[in-house]
């Protein structure tokens, strides 16, 4: 199955597929980390954003919000929740906006959903020409060099008569610039189960690494991976989160 395939064909589970993720904690962490390095602007864009829930957030906090993504049947669900929201079709790497804005977020570590460290490169180029003066980017990553391969996460979810199983864990092999995603859905119904397995290439930098490529660009602040507190990272764990303020 294609990168694409599986979220293009299970868009319509997604949501239920992140059931246990805080979006509104997420929200309000940034803008917490917005109000004390960024400028005083409200208007906002959100990559990769999937079906708008973090966009929905930000609306709800005084934002003038939108998103891109490259799959459009999460760009129409994202269009329902957020009627008042600009959504695009657009690769992240190379996106543009008609008016520069002043937060751009990359949440659920999809900066890795750029192809390679070139592509990596481009679409933090992209981020700063689209930032104001004063502006922020802001996502999560994991340093490729602290990934455990036996690691995964595991949760279930029922939507009618339907139980969902969802298993997701990364796997670095050692050595080059991809790292995978690795993700299997179970969906059992009636005592039949149908299983989805799907492997996503994404790009694998080291913290030092994405450090480098960002600092031509910006002013780079790196925080423990908690959004509850704003805690500098302690430099040994392997997530954290990115404040990135526009030179």
């Amino acid at each position: 199955m294609s990168v694409n395939a599986l979220y293009t064909d299970l868009s319509g589970y997604y949501d239920l597929m992140c059931v246990d993720i805080d979006y509104q904690a997420q929200s309000n962490a940034i803008r917490r980390l917005h109000q004390l390095f960024g400028n005083d602007g409200t208007a906002h864009l959100d990559l990769a954003c999937g079906t708008g829930p973090h966009v929905r957030h930000f609306i709800d906090s005084g934002y003038t919000s939108g998103g891109l993504d490259i799959n459009q049947p999460m760009l129409d669900i994202a269009a329902s929740r957020c009627p008042e929201a600009q959504f695009t079709l657009q690769d992240m790497s190379t996106f543009d906006v008609s008016e520069p804005v002043d937060l751009i977020t990359c949440f659920l570590y999809s900066i890795h959903y750029s192809d390679g460290v070139e592509k990596l490169d481009a679409c933090i180029s992209s981020a700063h020409r689209a930032l104001k003066s004063g502006g922020i980017f802001c996502f999560n990553a994991v340093d490729k060099d602290k990934i455990d391969n036996g690691l995964s996460v595991k949760h279930s979810a029922k939507q009618a008569d339907d139980i969902f199983t969802f298993r997701s864990g990364w796997h670095y092999s050692g050595h080059g610039e991809r790292q995978a995603l690795r993700l299997s859905i179970e969906k059992t119904s009636a005592g039949a189960t149908q299983v989805w397995n799907d492997e996503h290439s994404m790009v694998a930098v080291s913290f030092v690494e994405l450090t480098a490529l960002l600092t031509p660009y910006f002013e780079v602040h790196v925080f423990e991976h908690n959004y509850e507190t704003i805690t500098p990272w302690d430099t040994v764990s392997g997530n954290a989160i990115f404040v990135c303020v526009k030179r």
